[in-house]
């Protein structure tokens, strides 16, 4: 499976530009809130554990997800972003996005489509399918971006602090970083909405975004269909 190299995230900056650490100016009050709605709220991020379907079934309908997530780089047309990796995502996000794709409670025109035409069977038969992909996970930890407030809380439940949170929270790690910024953007907008992700992501300014996504990017971790 193809990965991404590990690209340690950098403190440093030219000497023209501030440190990250000065763009990013977060109290201790506020770190220790997020952290707090982070943890408490990861349950309405990821959808319960995932039934077992039929992998050879998901296969063929697998086939149409190769279409966009099986091709390197690919890309949304408008807004434009690379499409998401899927290779190594965990299960129960994988469920959640289908199903609120279908319910349209997420948004994409396409992934509306898609979900829209899609039965419960159908759906564990998908995510099963995704599944022999492989796991992810992100190791990044707290000692990694030392100095980088607002990455620190994002390790919290995305991270190796992470790993015992339950339902499991999705892998960022290998992800395109234009989508993650999009992700993000979405859940400030309040275009996606409707968990914890929505109250953090009001915080982030554009800098905030892009650095995140840069950070994660650079770790290995997910990859595309193949």
């Amino acid at each position: 499976m193809r990965t991404v190299s590990t690209i340690a995230p950098s403190t440093a900056a030219p000497a023209d530009s501030p440190k990250p650490k000065d763009k990013i100016v977060k109290t201790q009050a506020s770190t220790l809130l997020c952290k707090s709605l982070l943890l408490a709220g990861m349950a309405l991020i990821c959808g319960s554990a995932t039934a077992e379907g039929d992998v050879e079934a998901g296969a063929e309908l697998g086939y149409t997800c190769l279409g966009c997530h099986g091709i390197d780089g690919y890309r949304n047309a408008y807004p434009s972003f690379r499409v998401p990796k899927l290779g190594g995502q965990k299960s129960e996000y994988l469920d959640a996005a289908l199903r609120a794709y279908r319910a349209g409670t997420r948004p994409h025109p396409t992934m509306q489509a898609q979900a829209s035409a899609m039965s419960d069977e159908d759906i564990d038969n998908l995510v099963a399918w995704l599944a022999t992909f492989g796991e992810a996970a992100d190791m990044i930890d707290g000692d990694s971006v030392a100095g980088i407030q607002v990455a620190t809380i994002c390790v919290t439940c995305h991270g190796a602090d992470g790993a015992a949170v339950v339902p499991a929270p999705p892998v960022l790690s290998g992800q395109h970083a234009d989508y993650l910024v999009h992700s993000l953007q979405q859940y400030k907008s309040g275009a996606r909405g409707g968990n914890v992700m929505t109250a953090f992501a009001t915080t982030l300014s554009e800098a905030d975004m892009k650095l995140l996504a840069e950070i994660y990017a650079a770790e290995d971790g997910l990859s595309t269909l193949e």
